[in-house]
């Protein structure tokens, strides 16, 4: 099975992005998942496309979801 990687794009001090942190901690023992974290204030041009949406979990330059994130579509995803 090939393995499922992910960029999640967050920014500190941000609840729902500690909340996608734990979705995604808690798929990885599911799913052979791994997942990278990008704060948006590392880069002008993350922090103006993603400013009001994040957290924002990318797979393959597609946003998988944003905002609320709830395992049970990231888990739908990684199903199909």
């Amino acid at each position: 099975m090939e393995k499922k990687t992910f960029i999640l794009y967050s920014r500190e001090q941000c609840p729902l992005c500690v909340k996608a942190k734990r979705v995604l901690d808690e798929l990885k023992r599911e799913f052979d998942l791994h997942y990278s974290e990008i704060d948006i204030h590392s880069d002008d041009a993350l922090l103006e496309k993603y400013g009001l949406m994040i957290p924002v979990i990318v797979k393959d330059g597609r946003i998988i979801q944003c905002g609320n994130v709830d395992i049970s579509t990231i888990r739908s995803f990684l199903e199909k």
